[in-house]
């Protein structure tokens, strides 16, 4: 086919990089591999030849597809054995090489791009995420699609205060940062970071040093371009004609200033449809056919309004000063029987946050390249159509609610308590219930506040903040942060920065940007911005609620935490589960054992969970001598009783046991199901557990043992347990209790000798 292989490679922390091509998918416009230790990524970039009619959007798409082969797993249920819809973590990857991507298209560029990232190989050390942003950038600037990159993507660790270039799977787990950074040769274009409440200097470092990482990537992309890149292809672009936009600002241009400064969202909402309508109404039949361009063109002028707005007159569309947060509120404990709440309401954004303590065994179970793991910290974000005026079908999450839930729940993480501490399974909810801006930094507020509601002893409270940018576009000098932006800022602006952190540190970072670049030097700016806001709102936070509370809702689960021998967890378990799902019905707790002997009880009834504790302690503790129980028996035999002395551990009473005075028949003291109180009076060598009855009764006034007489009184032959079979007495009547494992025995005109216990039948004696 003609197709020219290449590929170029660096050492890159520690490691080989390869970037090759020519190879593998021939038909995309771009495709490349990219390999970092054992983990390879096939990368494809593909664009339609025409726009679809009537778009005004450029039309990314980003999918990452995980196969499990790369990792020698064969996936799903056994119904099913195969992928099928991405999961959290490629989700994840996908929106973060979209939100590094995006801004280095032309932005009135139409036409369909995907972009494919599959997983061919994964060595479970080096993470596929930068390989993955890689192989975009790569693909794209190879090929004809009109993408003004390269760009470059490093992960930054850091372990004892020491930065680590792609940190491993492990490096990353036991460490105190994440951070990614993507970002051309001139300025970074995304972050998204998770950290132990790392000082923003600390940050800062961390992300210049990033930036010059990247430097040797763009180089490298630029050596493949020069051997196999193909020439640009000139696409249709989405013009507004300028002289609709004369028209509408000459006749309606103070009127649409008039409307984007009204306050509140609603109201400028509104205001704004009517000047849409009422253009639309005196222009549409002079214009003809460029009628079509009066919403592109009205779109245009909001948007040049807008930053005229902010750049010149240092004024924002809801009246605020460049840095200034709007009005807050806090609230807990809203709703009565869930385990926490936290309402938290920054101007017209509202986000109620609800918290559910569960169980260990409630612990999510993530299947997926790596071995699986579980989580015990759940963040689900939620942005019903009302939330912004709009009725429209409900669905399940997509990747923006997926993308926010992840972000509050990196940001919370680094201050939950540690689980052998709190073991519950944490699961919270934001409902967002009204939007104007910034939600998932107000669903880290809120979470905050219902997480100390439902008193989990969290190290500190987390707060977060968007700081947004409009720059002059023909001067980079003029630009104004925005603390707290609000949707119209957002949509208009260049730039959201948001920042989740505590007093002490930020613990999480997502940055997207609209611009092809922003200025290293800006970053400090952004973390003091955000960290003056961010005190600012810790201050509302604990006027709610100062602290965790010290009890948990009555309508909480409690946890008992027990600890056996390892050796000792199949006891509890039993054959087939049968024990742990007795112990589960007599006391309506839920059990879960880990691996290092750990049993978690949980009940909402303090009675349950203290009755399953006994029971399980019960059923390991080692037995001794001379302890007293009360148990019940299970089993009668003719030589005497079983009874259990705690779960699943029996022992036995012989029938000599029972009483002090002589017992003709077992049922006669005892049946089965009574409650006994028994003295252990001996563990033989095996673990059986001999038991007595009589020991715990009174002596009889003047009670002596009674030898086996000569006689023909038929007196009871005394039965060994463990020994020789008694044998019966001259002419006697039945003979004694048979050994237990011993020889059979036999009697002078003896009765039928007693059945041994395990060992031979009795046999009949003879004169």
């Amino acid at each position: 086919m003609g197709i020219q292989k290449e590929s170029v490679s660096l050492e890159w922390g520690g490691r080989t990089l390869t970037i090759e091509t020519g190879t593998l998918a021939p038909q995309a416009n771009g495709a490349v591999t990219v390999r970092y230790g054992e983990t390879i990524v096939l990368v494809t970039a593909t664009m339609a030849r025409e726009p679809r009619p009537g778009i005004d959007f450029f039309p990314l798409t980003v999918d990452f597809e995980e196969r499990m082969y790369a990792a020698g797993k064969i996936p799903g249920s056994r119904f099913i054995r195969r992928e099928t819809r991405p999961g959290e973590e490629a989700i994840l990857n996908g929106r973060l090489i979209d939100r590094s991507i995006r801004p280095r298209f032309p932005k009135d560029c139409v036409n369909d791009v995907q972009v494919v990232i599959t997983t061919l190989s994964a060595d479970l050390e080096n993470e596929i995420d930068i390989p993955g942003l890689i192989g975009a950038s790569a693909a794209l600037v190879i090929s004809d699609i009109p993408f003004e990159g390269p760009i470059g993507g490093v992960k930054v660790g850091m372990i004892d205060g020491d930065f680590i270039v792609n940190p491993t799977h492990e490096q990353i787990e036991t460490g105190d940062l994440e951070l990614v950074v993507a970002g051309g040769a001139d300025g970074i274009l995304m972050i998204e970071a998770g950290g132990k409440q790392i000082p923003e200097e600390e940050m800062a470092q961390g992300i210049e040093m990033a930036h010059r990482l990247i430097q040797p990537i763009i180089e490298l992309q630029n050596q493949l371009r020069e051997r196999v890149g193909k020439a640009k292809t000139e696409v249709p672009r989405r013009e507004v004609p300028q002289s609709v936009v004369q028209q509408i600002e000459a006749q309606f241009g103070p009127r649409l200033k008039e409307a984007i400064a009204t306050p509140m969202k609603g109201e400028r909402n509104e205001a704004m449809d009517e000047l849409r309508d009422d253009i639309k109404k005196a222009l549409a039949e002079n214009l003809g056919d460029e009628a079509a361009s009066i919403g592109a063109a009205f779109e245009y002028l909001a948007k040049k309004y807008t930053r005229q707005l902010i750049l010149t007159e240092g004024k924002r569309p809801d009246g605020r000063g460049p840095g200034d947060l709007r009005t807050l509120q806090a609230q807990v404990s809203l709703l009565p029987r869930t385990h926490g709440t936290g309402l938290f309401q920054r101007g017209e954004t509202q986000v109620l946050t609800i918290t559910t303590l569960g169980s260990p065994g409630d612990e999510k179970i993530v299947d997926g390249l790596d071995d699986e793991e579980k989580k015990r910290y759940l963040h689900h974000y939620n942005f019903p159509p009302f939330s912004v005026g709009e009725a429209r079908p409900m669905r399940g999450p997509g990747r923006r609610e997926i993308g926010h839930g992840a972000l509050a729940e990196k940001a919370l993480v680094p201050v939950l308590p540690d689980a052998n501490k709190f073991p519950y399974t944490l699961r919270l909810v934001s409902e967002v219930l009204s939007s104007n801006g910034s939600t998932s930094m107000a669903s880290v507020c809120g979470s905050t506040l219902s997480l100390m509601d439902a008193g989990v002893p969290i190290e500190a409270p987390v707060a977060g903040i968007s700081i947004g940018l409009v720059k002059d576009d023909n001067d980079d000098s003029k630009r104004v942060l925005l603390t707290d932006i609000i949707g119209m800022e957002d949509f208009y602006g260049d730039m959201d920065f948001k920042v989740a952190g505590t007093r002490q540190g930020i613990t999480a970072i997502q940055l997207d940007t609209k611009a092809p670049k922003l200025p290293l030097d800006m970053v400090r700016d952004v973390f003091t911005a955000a960290r003056d806001a961010r005190l600012k709102i810790l201050e509302v936070i604990e006027g709610a609620i100062e602290t965790p509370r010290q009890t948990l809702s009555a309508y909480a689960p409690r946890i008992l935490t027990v600890n056996i021998p390892v050796d000792r967890i199949g006891e509890i378990i039993g054959p087939g589960g049968k024990m742990i799902r007795s112990i589960v019905e007599r006391t309506g707790a839920k059990i879960d054992i880990e691996d290092d002997g750990t049993v978690f009880i949980t009940s909402t009834s303090a009675e349950g969970g203290e009755k399953a504790a006994k029971i399980i302690r019960d059923m390991v503790k080692e037995v001794e001598v001379g302890e007293v129980f009360t148990g019940t028996v299970t089993r009668i035999l003719n030589f005497g009783a079983f009874v259990e002395i705690m779960p699943g551990r029996e022992g036995l009473i012989r029938i000599s046991e029972l009483d002090w005075n002589y017992v003709n028949e077992v049922e006669d003291v005892l049946k089965i199901g009574d409650e006994v109180e028994v003295k252990v009076a001996e563990i033989d060598d095996q673990g059986r557990i001999n038991l007595s009855r009589k020991a715990l009764l009174p002596k009889p006034e003047g009670y002596q043992e009674r030898p086996p007489r000569e006689g023909g009184d038929r007196p009871r032959g005394g039965g060994g347990f463990g020994g020789d079979r008694g044998g019966g007495g001259d002419r006697g009547g039945r003979g004694g209790m048979g050994g237990f494992g011993g020889p059979r025995g036999g009697g002078d005109r003896g009765g039928r000798g007693g059945g041994g216990f395990g060992g031979d039948r009795g046999g009949r004696g003879r004169s």
